[in-house]
């Protein structure tokens, strides 16, 4: 799926309208912090995952 500048600008556009200027750079502070704490959290089970590889996670029925 390849955008153009066209397609991005049109993009913006209608963010722009939707939430207004002043909403956007508190939009996308908080879309910093999720994919902040989501890659904190993989990072996490990743040590998880390499300091003890002998544990299963077991299913829980």
């Amino acid at each position: 799926m390849n955008l153009g500048a066209p397609e991005l600008i049109l993009i913006f556009l209608v963010v722009l309208v939707l939430f207004g200027a002043k909403k956007i750079p508190e939009l996308a502070q908080g879309l910093g912090k999720g994919i902040k704490d989501f890659r904190k959290a993989m990072k996490d089970v990743q040590d998880d995952v390499e300091q003890d590889p002998s544990k299963k996670i077991e299913d829980k029925k």
